[in-house]
């Protein structure tokens, strides 16, 4: 049964569960596997070693563990996930998305993008989105399934090891980059995937070789606003940033681009953000993808300031990547910069955000979309 705040969809009619892999368990429970297996509990830490921190996935390279061995943890532990149907870059190759295909056949988006002072990966929660925003690629094709906490976290896994190989030039430096951020806004309501996602954060933090090392505070989680959720989250004792996809300031509008404000309106969803951000230390991110005549009206930009005068919050403009046949486009300059004025009359932090991968497919769902 779920807990308060966690939203479950059905699986797909003939779904098979994704396999069990290390990525999955605690490390007590992958010492419980590998004795099940037969071999000695010590042998899932040199797994953990050589999946988190060496990136060695393959059983020939585990030079630590006897050949006899090997084949049967890999079974019981490391099974494939998924595969790359392909990669397309642009940006002088400093942006990468990756079109996935997991064991039972399901599509699923990341990206990875170089600039020359970080790196950032946007990674999928979900095959899928079940939340239906309008202007949403991912949202016109639907929810297909949950991702594993495996299959999160494994989109990670990969981009670390293609940094570490060159794989995504750029950066002030050659060949291998560290990862800086991951952003939960690929495809995917992360907090309608609560136990995966809570469990791919604590994967990809937990110290080496537990997990990957990285940072709390490079995290990025997105949510249309399922509050029980949001407010479960913040007693997560996470110190991760809770970005929310706002997109309009006024009930009547947010109703139509966003349908759950139907069942938690905009007042309730910020109050929650507000919990977040108290419980967090952490300032909130307000998403809102600008549409041309739809939201980006001088009048909802001085509601807007108003809601989030004084608050912990920063706002990242997101001129809409337009899906094709859509009616949704971005707003023209002047409208965009009056309302970055606006904004910045309440002073309100506010921001334009970079537009990478529109050559490419780049917002998330058109890749998949392209293979269906």
């Amino acid at each position: 049964m779920p807990k308060p705040g966690e939203l479950t969809f059905a699986a797909p009619r003939g779904a098979v569960r994704p396999p069990r892999h290390l990525a999955d368990l605690t490390p007590d429970e992958r010492r419980e596997v590998v004795a099940g297996a037969g071999e000695k509990p010590f042998r899932a830490k040199q797994l953990s070693q050589h999946y988190f921190s060496r990136l060695a996935h393959e059983p020939e390279q585990w030079t630590d563990i006897p050949a006899a061995a090997r084949g049967k943890l890999a079974e019981a532990l490391l099974p494939d996930l998924m595969s790359v149907v392909r990669h397309i870059s642009c940006d002088d190759d400093t942006t990468r998305k990756t079109l996935w295909k997991l064991h039972d056949g399901t599509l699923v988006e990341s990206v990875l993008m170089r600039y020359p002072d970080r790196v950032t990966m946007c990674i999928s929660s979900q095959a899928g989105c079940g939340m239906n925003c309008p202007f949403c690629a991912t949202g016109q094709a639907g929810l297909d399934r949950n991702l594993s906490t495996a299959e999160i976290v494994h989109q990670i896994v990969e981009g670390v090891r293609a940094l570490r190989d060159g794989e995504v030039p750029g950066g002030t430096g050659e060949g291998a980059a560290r990862l800086s951020n991951i952003v939960f806004m690929g495809m995917g309501e992360p907090l309608a995937n609560y136990k995966r996602v809570v469990g791919a954060i604590r994967r990809l933090t937990d110290p080496e070789p537990d997990g990957l090392g990285l940072s709390q505070r490079g995290i990025t989680v997105s949510t249309v606003g399922l509050v029980p959720a949001m407010l479960r989250f913040a007693d997560e004792g996470f110190k991760c940033r809770l970005a929310v996809s706002l997109h309009a300031p006024d009930d009547e509008l947010r109703d139509t681009l966003v349908p759950v404000n139907t069942r938690w309106k905009v007042r309730e969803v910020l109050d929650a953000a507000w919990e977040y951000a108290a419980k967090s230390a952490r300032r909130v991110s307000v998403e809102y993808a600008l549409i041309r005549d739809i939201n980006d009206q001088a009048w909802r930009a001085d509601r807007l300031g108003r809601l989030l005068k004084g608050k912990p919050v920063h706002v990242n403009l997101i001129p809409l990547n337009p899906t094709p046949g859509s009616k949704w486009t971005a707003s023209r300059p002047e409208d965009e910069a009056a309302f970055v004025q606006a904004l910045e009359l309440h002073g309100v932090p506010v921001t334009v955000r970079d537009t990478r991968g529109q050559e490419i497919d780049g917002a998330c769902g058109q890749l998949a979309a392209t293979e269906r």
